[in-house]
């Protein structure tokens, strides 16, 4: 067994070869925007917690998606941040295993989170008199935990079995640690069968959580055609569900693609910013879909600031 530990101590993320000339720029610019991430993902959640009219399970479910995005982007900003001012960019392999962990089972735990919330939906709108016994706290609490928990052990037997290879490289060409690409540095191809194989049942299981969610909407739709209250039930509460799923699988397609298919011939910054588009844009799009659509939470949001200007 101790043939198979890697000798190598620390990786070097080549990532940001490209962007020497630019670096405080983008410092600035990176530091501003995961500020936007944490102030708009903690008023969400701080609304939420205080606000006893928003302890329902659909707002609550928010808020494990709010405190999700903050557990992902945590995992990749406050390291790239150092990056951007420090001349060598290199982390350890412990730290590099860590934060593929981090940032997977974030991304994971995102589609967990949107299936529960269409079950959520599906209940409010096709069972309503049946809601609050079916969505009760106790099964709130383990569908959150479901969300949470699953996505975790699944990164972290993907992670555990990339520990294991032998690696022929320190040399990342991202931003951040993957841990495909880290399979991909294994010196015998053939020890990574294993790990194939779980990263494809992980990838079923988690297009089984999409065709849930898909197969949801499409019944929900279905049944809101003929009746104007749960049309409306539906535009206020469904579409901004949609709207997170439709940015969360384009920008995680993209990243797929561009990790299983990319090309050298595609420029560097243009790799990155495919790579870390799940980190960019849903983190900080989902809480302002969600505080401008829903009505309570936008209420509520207004009058804290009309009482503060006051």
């Amino acid at each position: 067994m101790m043939d198979n530990v890697s000798q190598i101590a620390i990786f070097f993320l080549l990532g940001l070869n490209e962007t020497k000339s630019h670096r405080f720029t983008l410092f600035s610019l990176t530091l501003l925007y995961y500020l936007m991430i944490l102030l708009v993902n903690v008023s969400l959640i701080v609304t939420i917690i205080l606000d006893k009219h928003l302890h329902e399970p659909m707002y609550i479910l928010l808020c494990t998606f709010c405190m999700n995005g903050l557990f992902g982007t945590t995992g990749f900003y406050p390291k790239f941040l150092w990056d951007l001012l420090s001349p060598v960019h290199v982390i350890s392999y412990s730290g590099c295993l860590v934060q593929a962990l981090v940032i997977y089972s974030f991304a994971l735990g995102d589609l967990s989170i949107l299936a529960v919330m269409a079950y959520d939906r599906y209940v409010a709108i096709c069972r309503p008199l049946q809601y609050h016994s079916i969505m009760s706290k106790q099964r709130l609490i383990k569908l959150a935990c479901f969300s949470w928990l699953t996505p975790f052990c699944i990164m972290a037997i993907n992670i555990f079995l990339t520990s294991r290879l032998k690696l022929c490289s320190p040399h990342i060409a991202r931003l951040f640690c993957m841990n495909w690409i880290i399979v991909k540095l294994a010196c015998f191809p053939a020890e990574t069968t294993i790990n194939n194989i779980v990263a494809y049942i992980t990838i079923i299981i988690y297009v089984f959580h999409g065709v849930f969610i898909v197969w949801s909407y499409m019944y929900l739709i279905k049944t809101c055609v003929n009746s104007i209250e749960n049309r409306a039930k539906f535009m206020q509460t469904c579409v901004p569900h949609l709207t997170s799923l439709l940015i969360f699988i384009v920008t995680v397609l993209f990243d797929v693609m561009n990790m299983r298919f990319g090309s050298k011939k595609f420029p560097q910054t243009f790799q990155n910013f495919i790579a870390i588009e799940f980190l960019i844009i849903p983190p900080l799009l989902n809480p302002l879909i969600y505080g401008f659509k829903l009505t309570k939470i936008r209420n509520r949001i207004l009058g804290v600031i009309t009482f503060k200007i006051k």
